[in-house]
């Protein structure tokens, strides 16, 4: 699931976000959402969060659903 809609992010998943600086390479981090900072639904470079260690960027995949998963292969 792709981070556009503001309405698949919600606290507590796990997400990975392309941080300003990081945006020409692309590297990803890997965090847990704290605040959903955009206010609009949707947005074509992913919607914005700060992760509970404080690091803002957009979101480019949600890892977790908030539910474990298992068997995955």
């Amino acid at each position: 699931m792709n981070g556009k809609n503001r309405n698949d992010i919600k606290p507590g998943l796990r997400v990975n976000i392309t941080q300003k600086q990081d945006q020409r390479t692309g590297k990803l981090t890997s965090g847990v959402v704290k605040d959903i900072l955009t206010t609009s639904p949707f947005h074509s470079r992913g919607i914005k969060v700060r992760l509970t260690t404080g690091e803002v960027g957009r979101v480019q995949e949600i890892v977790e659903t908030g539910q474990e998963v298992t068997g995955r292969g």
